[in-house]
């Protein structure tokens, strides 16, 4: 049996905020869901508990905001995940450190959406000195 994550779910206190910060940081596609929206990266997507949406009863404690810890592959040296976080006045809060992601060993910075909620840039690509 072959098995790939096919979505995960993050809290959002406000959809605007939220939607330019996936959007413009993370280059995620929004996708209206009912009263709320998906953010969706390919074939992955991130599904959302947020203002106006009752995720009851599949979720008996819907997820909280700052509760995730998300890591994304990014498509190049890690420096340049650095400088894209600082032309979007997004504060680099740990790294470049290396880690062992599902690609193997790679080097990460770390940061947070607007909710608090940690995420994770993963680079598999060496940085030119």
């Amino acid at each position: 049996m072959k098995i790939r994550l096919d979505h995960c779910v993050v809290h959002v206190s406000d959809w605007e905020r939220s939607n330019s910060f996936y959007r413009d940081v993370l280059g995620a596609e929004i996708v209206r869901v009912g009263k709320g929206f998906a953010y969706r990266f390919g074939e992955q997507q991130l599904n959302l508990h947020g203002p106006g949406l009752e995720p009851v009863p599949v979720a008996r404690l819907p997820v909280r905001p700052g509760n995730s810890d998300l890591c994304f592959v990014w498509p190049g040296p890690i420096a340049d995940a650095a400088a894209h976080l600082s032309r979007c006045n997004i504060p680099v809060e740990h790294g470049p450190v290396a880690r062992n992601g599902a690609g193997g060993n790679g080097t990460s910075v770390y940061f947070r959406d607007p909710d608090g909620s940690l995420l994770e840039f993963i680079s598999y690509t060496p940085d030119s000195d």
